[in-house]
């Protein structure tokens, strides 16, 4: 496993243990509150909502916790949330990007810019790590799931770019303009992803062993634990056998 796979299969595992913890509420409430402020409240006009309220419902996110994000985002005196992007150098020279949502940019900087420096990195200007990765839209389905004849004529024709396998799933690749197109396409087709994101792909990785992947992940899990963050990228590979023995 290796690049967007490898790191997002371990935050697929992480996002099942947030949800026991609660974490996961706060990222999904990241996502709601983003989707509602860019492009309206009514999730029957926006999609990107409608994908962030599913998304909430999957880790059990009650209905009236989600209402009062979007009137957060939408009502009289909505928060001045901005988007921020962040970029450095984790332990071993592996290139990070971090997505946050904060009302304190000042603040948020700050923060981010420490959890870099205790954990082996240094927080960089402002495309130091960008030109390494490309913004992609990134859907799998499990091979059992779908045929790729099915799911080739409903993502191609809705404009995605490619689909490609990847260890028993199919992963449906589009342009980030595309990505909530191509989304909505396969939901009206009856096809139902296992997982969706909008997500920076590394066009090349730092391969990691075992002492190198725990110092690394230890910079990843604090960043993602950080309430303004809402996406983390790394451009890092840990190689099966060695994932086993960290895990462990």
């Amino acid at each position: 496993m290796s690049g967007h796979s490898k790191w997002h299969n371990i935050r697929e595992k992480k996002g099942k243990m947030d949800s026991l913890r609660g974490k996961a509420f706060t990222r999904v409430s990241k996502e709601i509150l983003m989707a509602a402020k860019r492009g309206g409240g009514d999730p029957n006009n926006n999609f990107a909502l409608k994908n962030a309220i599913a998304k909430a419902r999957e880790v059990n996110m009650p209905a009236d916790n989600i209402k009062r994000v979007i009137e957060k985002a939408t009502g009289a005196g909505a928060a001045a949330m901005e988007e921020m992007q962040y970029e450095g150098y984790g332990p071993h020279g592996v290139a990070v990007m971090v997505d946050a949502a904060t009302d304190n940019r000042n603040r948020t900087a700050a923060d981010v810019r420490h959890i870099f420096s205790k954990n082996g990195g240094n927080m960089g200007e402002t495309g130091c790590v960008n030109w390494l990765f490309t913004k992609q839209g990134i859907i799998t389905f499990p091979e059992t799931d779908v045929t790729e004849e099915t799911l080739f004529d409903a993502a191609i024709s809705a404009g995605a770019d490619d689909i490609r396998q990847s260890e028993g799933y199919w992963e449906v690749v589009t342009p980030p303009d595309s990505y909530y197109t191509v989304l909505e396409a396969l939901e009206k087709a009856g096809l139902k992803p296992e997982s969706s994101e909008l997500t920076m792909v590394p066009s090349t990785t730092v391969t990691l062993g075992k002492d190198e992947a725990r110092a690394v992940l230890r910079l990843m899990d604090a960043l993602e634990d950080h309430d303004d963050v809402t996406n983390v990228y790394a451009n890092f590979d840990i190689p099966a056998e060695v994932m086993e023995e960290v895990e462990a």
